[in-house]
């Protein structure tokens, strides 16, 4: 008798174990991209659903990160400010600085 309850118990664990071990795995992440010398880096980002990504701008001017397809825009991200942006539906995003158009990016959203 008592092996058995000490079999229960252990199912018991390993099952409270798992539970906390997969909801550990499904909390949303945070990422950044740091603006810095004209550039978005990393310039693609690869995110799940209701993670969180945050531009940090390093450089001396003024910044945005607006997607192409107008899914998000940042408005200006002033020097040593940052914008966070919560990643809710999947997808590819190409944005761009809208001051800078050479600057370019992807958010890949899983």
């Amino acid at each position: 008798m008592r092996t058995r309850g000490w079999r229960r118990g252990s199912a018991v664990v390993a099952c409270v174990a798992a539970t906390l071990i997969s909801s550990a795995a499904a909390a949303p992440g945070t990422h950044l991209v740091v603006i810095e010398q004209m550039r978005f880096n990393p310039p693609t980002l690869t995110v799940q659903r209701g993670d969180r990504v945050m531009w940090v701008n390093k450089d001396l001017l003024a910044h945005t990160a607006s997607a192409t397809s107008k899914a998000f825009d940042s408005g200006t991200i002033a020097p040593d400010a940052s914008w966070t942006y919560v990643a809710r539906e999947r997808g590819s995003y190409p944005y761009l600085c809208s001051f800078h158009p050479v600057m370019r990016g992807t958010l890949t959203v899983r």
